[in-house]
């Protein structure tokens, strides 16, 4: 479809600190012209034309890691340390998900994704198929890891349920859809069990995302076990070798910092989850000084609550400001190219984060006429600082229209929501 967006303000994505006004043209699944930038053939003639004015036009969102599947789980054991969490309550009701509830919950993140402007998701989680499937179906992008875990009875069958994913989904859905391999974390998956990972990585030249450093009780344990940090640990276990994505981070030494920048790790940023359950905070405003590459994730929405990358730019901001005790220590405009470029980089996406002509048409548009957006002074810091989820209005990913006027066109909203309703009751039992 050839689609012209008319004089709305624009943001690139790309450390942006103030918006341009233009026209943005779209054919099929690229951005053919951005205001100035790029040229249109003579004959060239929209098919559909979106009136632009008060509207603000930015790059998709992304969402850097998540597990989507836990909607289901959202509010259901909040207030609780990570271990006690993660080992007492979450893996327990886990173990009684059917693939059938992780469609549906995979669906319910998905629209709550969309309609608050996060047009690529990355996840890690299990009855990966059924998550592919909500991905073809709703017309999302996404990097999709099935979770390993190496100390388990399921380590060997993970890592076959792994080699049939990427056999079967890797580049599915027009290219929508990427697989990745999910060793959990290096606590839960030992050298031997890490080198049968990198092993599948090598064959099929896949990327690795882990879980690094999430709270000090895991540096601790590996430090016992092995002498060294994660970070070194994942090192010499050989995993950097690979395209690396690293959610958390949160504590971390000098030479850990080192390691990932000397072997281009991608970083994704939790904010919200890691104060939720008080992990710490990750030294992000150091990770971006030595040059790592820092997208944002929102986590799953049992430990956030929500999938909304909007406020996770802002939480992003603030938290680090008030560590930091400067007020420049994470500006609007780093803040916003963190969730659009800085995610797409740290995914290995070449054509997907920036409005730029030749990439991929992941696009947004907010709604700039309400009372929190007057006057407007500084779009960006706007759209950081005063967003909502709810304020954007219209969502294009690969081109096609998947929400207009906040009506998501590839998803029944209410049979997601009696599906998910009807199977959380059944797990609460």
């Amino acid at each position: 479809m050839r689609l012209l967006i008319k004089d709305c303000y624009m943001l690139s994505g790309d450390g942006d600190t103030d918006a341009i006004k233009g026209d943005l043209a779209i054919e099929g699944n690229r951005i053919l012209k951005v205001g100035a930038d790029g040229d249109l053939p003579p004959d060239w003639k929209p098919e559909r034309v979106i009136d632009g004015k008060d509207y603000l036009c930015l790059p998709g969102l992304i969402n850097c890691h998540t597990h989507a599947a836990m909607t289901l789980l959202r509010s259901y054991a909040d207030d609780l340390p990570l271990k006690a969490w993660l080992e007492d309550e979450i893996w327990p009701i886990e173990d009684r998900l059917t693939p059938e509830d992780v469609y549906w919950g995979t669906m319910l993140a998905i629209l709550e994704m969309i309609e608050s402007g996060t047009t690529t998701f990355s996840d890690m989680y299990f009855f990966v198929d059924q998550t592919a499937e909500a991905v073809e179906k709703s017309g999302i992008r996404a990097c999709l890891a099935r979770g390993l875990v190496g100390t388990g009875p399921q380590g060997e069958s993970g890592l076959l349920d792994s080699k049939e994913l990427l056999e079967r989904w890797q580049g599915a859905a027009d290219g929508r859809v990427s697989i990745w391999l999910g060793p959990h974390a290096p606590y839960t998956c030992p050298p031997d069990y890490l080198e049968k990972v990198l092993k599948l990585a090598q064959d099929y030249k896949a990327g690795i995302h882990i879980h690094v450093a999430e709270t000090a009780a895991e540096v601790q344990q590996i430090e016992d076990l092995y002498g060294k940090t994660p970070v070194r640990y994942l090192k010499d276990c050989g995993v950097f070798q690979f395209p690396t994505l690293a959610a958390h981070c949160v504590h971390l030494t000098e030479d850990d910092i080192d390691v990932l920048a000397e072997n281009g790790v991608g970083v994704a940023h939790n904010p919200e989850s890691n104060m939720k359950l008080a992990s710490g905070i990750a030294p992000i405003p150091q990770l971006l000084s030595a040059g790592i590459t820092v997208g944002v994730g929102t986590d799953g929405a049992s430990s956030n609550n929500n999938l909304d990358m909007l406020e996770e730019m802002r939480s992003a901001a603030f938290l680090h400001k008030v560590d930091q005790m400067d007020p420049l220590a994470l500006p609007a405009s780093q803040a916003l190219s963190m969730a659009t470029s800085g995610g797409a980089k740290a995914l290995g996406l070449q054509d997907v984060g920036l409005l730029k002509p030749g990439y991929k048409a992941d696009i947004i548009l907010v709604n700039l006429h309400q009372a929190h957006f007057y006057p407007r002074n500084n779009l960006v810091a706007h759209l950081v600082y005063a967003a909502r989820g709810s304020d954007v209005d219209t969502v294009i990913i690969d081109g096609q229209i998947v929400m207009e006027e906040r009506k998501v066109l590839t998803i029944d909203k209410e049979q997601v929501f009696q599906e998910v309703e009807e199977r959380a009751q059944r797990l609460n039992r």
